[in-house]
């Protein structure tokens, strides 16, 4: 046949349209109609009916693999490698990998130095490194980051990190008070889009964008928030008071070096720092020694447990196991290891973002109620302060059986 009764796709200035499979089918017996003379018998229930059916199915199938690479230029769409791709424009790439973070208290005699790189071991046996050298002060402990040595979605609960693992004369002991921030084996493809969205300034100076995708493109950084005090008084912002004409910078993971860089070499002249960390930059460009050097600060967040209530309603046909399901589900989902994004420094995580992963355990699963809070799990939202970093644990959720 010269021709096909089969209608065909039709790129428009909306996009990409597909025909109907009613449409379809319609054409594909129109086709086998003329190729035998006419007169075909065209119930479906008939050989030939079947396969008009079969034939529709394949074109149907292949017209939404096309719908679907078609749509991979479009960055909200994008995934995998097309993703890579799109990222590659603007000069990044999918983190391979992010570890789990968290903040150590380390004890022991006054004036003894925290090196970067110092050595503390989880009850699980992951090994966790220092990332911001710090010294004892005369009350005998300092809070400091560690990053731990194997990238993925490693669980580090209040009170496990707790034994030095690498000596260091006058270190006594270790413990983290809170829970770590937890990695991920690979960047996700919502968080990379998230990430190239915020990056498109990556290349301008003195604009809070441009400090974000600095510092969110730095290696091991998990999380960053980036605000401003343009006035000339004091301002509360997200929870937390800003000094006149300064900076927000709230970061969780990476070097401090890396990160204190970003910062410096991105920010408007001039404008004042905050937070509760410190390290100094050299200005190596244009000067030889002494270098000028500069202060630069920004927040280490201290982490914000978020407590979960969940009522199921009791089904004979549950899973045995439905609590442990429940909650790791919901630990998946605001850890972003479902594919979603990820709880974060200063936003609103709101409980329909767990009723999806919880539901999908199963058909007889269904939820009487999800709610959720910072102190006691009654609210359907909760906004995360800026200098806050969200944490959950098996622990911090309640599941009961109705």
């Amino acid at each position: 046949m010269a021709t096909s009764q089969v209608p065909r796709v039709k790129f428009t200035p909306e996009g990409l349209v597909l025909p109907q499979e009613s449409e379809i089918l319609t054409g594909v017996l129109a086709d086998m109609d003329s190729a035998f003379g006419g007169g075909l018998n065209k119930n479906l229930d008939t050989p030939q009916g079947q396969l008009a059916s079969t034939t529709t199915a394949i074109i149907g199938d292949k017209n939404s693999e096309f719908a679907s690479y078609v749509n991979q230029v479009d960055p909200a769409f994008a995934a995998g490698r097309m993703q890579d791709a799109i990222g590659r424009i603007y000069f990044l790439d999918r983190k391979p990998g992010t570890a789990t973070t968290v903040i150590a208290t380390c004890m022991g005699l006054t004036g003894v130095t925290i090196p970067v790189g110092a050595r503390a071991q989880a009850v699980d046996g992951n090994i966790y490194l220092c990332t911001q050298a710090g010294t004892i002060p005369p009350s005998g402990s300092i809070d400091l980051p560690f990053s731990c040595s194997v990238n993925g979605p490693i669980s580090c609960a209040a009170g496990t990190l707790s034994q030095i693992y690498q000596a260091i004369p006058g270190w006594d002991s270790v413990l983290n008070a809170d829970a770590g921030t937890v990695g991920s084996n690979v960047e996700s493809r919502a968080e990379f889009e998230e990430r190239r969205r915020q990056s498109v300034a990556i290349n301008a100076r003195s604009s809070l964008q441009s400090i974000y995708a600095a510092v969110a493109n730095l290696d091991g950084v998990i999380d960053v928030y980036v605000t401003e005090n343009n006035l000339s008084v004091d301002q509360t912002i997200g929870g937390v008071s800003l000094v006149p004409h300064s900076i927000w910078a709230a970061v969780v993971g990476g070097e401090a070096a890396d990160i204190a860089t970003a910062i410096w070499r991105k920010k408007s002249n001039g404008a004042d720092y905050n937070g509760n960390t410190s390290y100094t930059v050299e200005d190596l460009d244009g000067y030889a020694y002494p270098y000028p050097s500069y202060v630069v600060k920004w927040e280490t967040p201290a982490a914000l447990p978020v407590k979960f209530a969940v009522q199921l309603a009791d089904n004979p046909s549950l899973p045995s196991n439905i609590v442990d399901l429940t909650k790791q589900a919901i630990i998946d989902a605001f850890n972003g290891t479902d594919g979603g994004q990820r709880a974060r420094i200063g936003s609103t995580i709101y409980a329909s973002r767990f009723y999806a992963p919880v539901s999908l355990l199963g058909a007889s699963v269904s939820i009487l109620s999800l709610l959720l809070g910072d102190v006691t799990p009654t609210a359907a939202s909760l906004t995360v302060p800026i200098n806050r970093r969200p944490t959950v644990s098996a622990a911090d959720i309640s599941v009961t059986l109705v």
